[in-house]
């Protein structure tokens, strides 16, 4: 699952990154406004924004993500001396707060409690499972490679695994917004269908794609 930090003080955004990443997550770190504003399309299932940094302010990012992405988690890192901001925070949408300073086991705990699926793995079918926290697939036992592009399709069903995820989801998140078309879409999806038993993943005409409805949680 990816997730965006912003956050200017250089030492707390590597610890931020660093501990994040050891519990599975995939981390792009920001440490001023108007380059996390550029990112907020990348497909992140979470953000974790620091108010007061350079450029465009983590109140203004809220706005700007609450704008398009109603459903997404979004943390906010506060001094004490923010009440007033955190309270606009809250009236913006944002969904928990953690004061600085603060103990990382505790912001891991928000986030994870925020952004973590209800479960780390998923069984596509009888035989076939993949777990979110490795980025691994197994298919009777034994682990399949699996390339980014294939890795992030399957976790964008991670929070709901009857999601109906559209092209644009798809480009934000797997192409982590760059430039593509259909055809490497359906491309990747064709290569990856190969890997995976019959009818693992299915096409919503006019839609998009979505895992088998035996796909469940384990």
């Amino acid at each position: 699952m990816k997730i965006l930090v912003l956050e200017d003080n250089e030492r707390l955004l590597k610890l931020i990154s660093t501990s994040l990443e050891k519990e599975g997550f995939i981390v792009d770190c920001f440490d001023n406004g108007d380059e996390a504003l550029e990112a907020l399309e990348n497909g992140y299932k979470c953000f974790i924004l620091d108010i007061n940094v350079p450029s465009i302010d983590g109140i203004t990012i809220l706005e700007y993500i609450r704008m398009n992405h109603k459903d997404v988690p979004v943390l906010i890192i506060s001094s004490n001396h923010d009440l007033e901001k955190i309270e606009k925070s809250y009236k913006m949408g944002c969904d928990d707060y953690i004061k600085k300073p603060f103990y990382i086991f505790e912001l891991i705990q928000k986030v994870t409690k925020l952004c973590s699926p209800t479960s780390n793995k998923f069984l596509l079918t009888d035989e076939c499972l993949y777990d979110i926290k490795e980025h691994k697939l197994y298919i009777n036992g034994d682990e399949v490679e699996l390339t980014k592009k294939e890795i992030l399709f399957l976790e964008l069903f991670a929070l709901n695994l009857h999601h109906v995820a559209s092209y644009d989801e798809i480009i934000n998140y797997v192409w982590e917004g760059e430039e593509t078309n259909l055809t490497n879409i359906r491309a990747m999806i064709k290569r990856l269908r190969k890997k995976l038993p019959t009818e693992s993943i299915t096409i919503v005409k006019g839609m998009g794609y979505s895992l088998s409805k035996n796909a469940r949680y384990i």
